[in-house]
């Protein structure tokens, strides 16, 4: 009996030719130095690990958004401990505080958003608001719609409320977390939660004995004119913080932060709301 040969021959590009192996053994069979086994083995690593890491993105989202949940919470809770009184206020309302997500035009809670689905629905284009240059004191280009904000209520009389503000200092992005008493004209502290202010001058915004000037300090006069601001040196009327020697542009991007924030198109809205009982 003649037995039938299964072997093939190769061609010049080392293909291998005249067999009836099924494809992959027929890949696997060609020798390591042909083009086109070179080019399948890398385009199946290529998409194998897109694979892993597409999933592996998905798989641990939840547990990188809990962190900076965890991490923000952390920070909130450091900055209303530090506010002189407030450990008293925290133990009479349980030491928690409640959080909402603020329809930032409106004043009001934002409805069908929930903390939960807020970066969701953020990531949508549609719900951020261009801001003209003219009022965009911050340096945003855009502004969000919604915002969450950390309350602290007794009963019905809001004692302290936690609001989240980001602005353009010298070196780029700050972001903070500024806490106002119930009475939405007087700061009660700042955090810094993030920053990249040139070491030794303007990242001296960290500092506690920075943000120790601004407890206390007024954000409005009687007219209603937002008059913070952070001075070139020490702080000389109620509306003023100390300022930082040699981070004068620091200070000014602090003062536009803070200005637009607590203006109208940041949370003004939401200050008139509670100072008028509404909320």
């Amino acid at each position: 009996m003649k037995l039938r040969s299964i072997s093939g021959s190769y061609n010049a590009g080392g293909d291998m030719a005249g067999t009836d192996w099924n494809p992959w053994r027929r890949l696997l069979a060609l020798p390591n130095t042909s083009r086109t086994k070179t080019i399948v083995v890398a385009f199946l690593v290529s998409a194998i690990c897109a694979v892993l890491v597409s999933g592996a993105t998905v798989l641990l989202r939840p547990i990188q958004t809990a962190n900076r949940a965890a991490e923000e919470q952390a920070r909130i809770a450091d900055l209303v401990q530090g506010i002189p009184g407030i450990s008293a206020l925290l133990e009479q309302a349980g030491g928690t505080l409640s959080t909402v997500v603020i329809d930032l035009e409106r004043g009001r809670a934002a409805a069908g958003i929930s903390t939960e689905t807020l970066e969701t629905t953020l990531s949508d284009q549609a719900n951020w608001t261009a801001l003209e240059a003219g009022s965009d004191l911050a340096g945003l280009g855009y502004r969000p719609n919604y915002a969450q904000v950390f309350l602290l209520r007794d009963s019905d009389t809001i004692l302290l409320v936690l609001l989240p503000v980001t602005g353009q200092g010298y070196g780029g992005r700050i972001d903070a977390i500024v806490a106002v008493h119930g009475d939405m004209n007087t700061i009660a502290g700042i955090a810094i939660t993030q920053h990249s202010e040139t070491p030794g001058l303007g990242a001296r915004i960290e500092d506690r004995s920075w943000q120790g000037s601004f407890p206390g300090t007024l954000i409005r006069d009687p007219g209603g004119q937002i008059r913070f601001n952070v001075a070139r040196s020490t702080a000389s009327t109620d509306y003023e913080v100390d300022g930082i020697t040699g981070a004068t542009r620091t200070g000014i991007g602090i003062t536009n932060m803070m200005r637009f924030w607590l203006g109208p198109d940041g949370y003004g809205p939401l200050i008139e709301a509670i100072q008028r009982g509404q909320f």
